[in-house]
């Protein structure tokens, strides 16, 4: 039986060129190497990479597809076989295609080993899903590597101001200190700023609360700083303290609202010797974690999308949230925090109960596809046996 051969590529494919004057010859534009020996059908049969090397090309080996290493984490599917001979050797092939159908080919079968790929993260640096119940990690990249983290700093500033305010000494409105000239230039600083501090306007804890959680205000968190400890010096000192208290191994602050004293140098509010805070994944989750535990209004807060504090709008830049482009209904996300600074690149903490399921917390870090990713790893998370109640 004589060997069949592919499809546009085992004959020389021959090309027109012109040599001018009127004359023509003729030449292959692409030179047949492979030839297909056997082939047979396949049952959709699942596999992912081995390793970072291998491609996928079109039928017949003229034109890469794409390279598996720039799909880490992708399930392919194959549904057909062909042994392929090329010069005096022969190969299998599979013609795989992602699950979309967006990208499909002919891959080397040694390139890939059967099963569907194990869960990860593109593009976070570093992320965790945790257990709220139980503080397991359930899926974790990077897990103990401290990074910055941008405004989810904010997040201890919030748990230490619900403290004080949980004591007999303070209460929601108390007005707070806010006629300082560097919170007042931050507030109209187009890139550090965002709420402003009006002159003659008395704010309490609870709308600098609002404005700290809901739009990420920098002047909003250093003013409830200022107000928790007396000085932005001391407030840091206990936020590292109570990062110590937790026994949290990679959490450094130097910053009340995430901003780099890079950033803070010109309005006066830099501190220590360090550039930025920085916390691992795995304590970011841990202080989540304290603060929806011990303050669960942070919950409920963090669902409101929009709010007004002097007339000024804050807006809630979750888009987990109802309505918003990332929303799935089945999450139930309800917090917690954005953050983004050129050095620590976008950051989310994520917060959600699925119908059935414990609560989870997920945080990715440095991540281009913050929501993406953090929807992917919730639906991850809970699908964990240990998220089960």
């Amino acid at each position: 039986m004589t060997i069949s051969k592919l499809k546009l590529s085992t004959l020389a494919i021959m090309a027109t060129v012109s040599l001018g004057l009127g004359v023509t010859t003729t030449q292959p534009a692409h030179a047949a190497t492979y030839r297909t020996v056997s082939s047979k059908s396949l049952t959709k049969t699942a596999y992912h990479k081995k390793s970072t090397k291998g491609a996928i090309y079109n039928y017949g080996h003229s034109k890469k597809v794409a390279n598996l290493k720039t799909y880490p984490n992708t399930t392919w599917y194959a549904t057909k076989q062909e042994t392929w001979k090329h010069s005096n050797s022969k190969g299998i092939y599979l013609k795989v295609s992602n699950k979309s159908g967006s990208v499909k080919g002919w891959i080397w079968h040694g390139y890939l080993k059967k099963g569907k790929a194990p869960f990860g993260l593109k593009y976070a640096k570093g992320a965790v899903a945790m257990d709220t119940s139980t503080g397991k990690v359930v899926w974790s990249k990077a897990a103990n590597t401290a990074r910055p983290i941008a405004s989810v700093s904010k997040l201890m500033t919030l748990y230490l101001t619900l403290k004080k305010v949980h004591t007999k000494s303070a209460k929601w409105t108390d007005v707070v200190k806010t006629n300082s000239k560097g919170l007042i230039a931050m507030g109209n600083d187009a890139a550090c700023g965002g709420f402003r501090f009006k002159s003659g306007h008395k704010y309490t804890v609870k709308e600098l609360y609002y404005a700290a959680y809901l739009d990420s205000s920098n002047n909003a968190a250093i003013a409830l700083g200022k107000w928790v400890s007396g000085s932005n010096g001391k407030f840091i000192k206990k936020m590292n303290a109570q990062a110590k208290s937790w026994n949290l191994k990679h959490a450094s602050f130097v910053s009340a609202s995430g901003l780099e004293n890079s950033d803070l140098k010109v309005f006066g509010y830099n501190y220590g010797s360090a550039n930025a805070n920085k916390v691992s994944p795995k304590d970011v989750a841990l202080i989540a974690r304290h603060l929806i535990k011990d303050y669960p209004r942070v919950v409920k807060d963090g669902k409101i999308g929009s709010k007004k504090v002097d007339g000024q709008s804050l807006y809630n830049y979750n888009n987990l949230l109802p309505g918003r482009t990332y929303y799935q209904k089945s999450l139930n996300v309800d917090g917690l925090k954005t953050g983004y600074t050129p050095l620590a690149g976008y950051c989310f903490v994520g917060t959600g109960q699925k119908k059935g399921k414990h609560r989870v917390i997920t945080v990715v870090l440095h991540d281009i596809n913050e929501f993406t990713e953090t929807r992917s790893l919730m639906n991850h998370a809970n699908k964990a046996s240990s998220m089960s109640d």
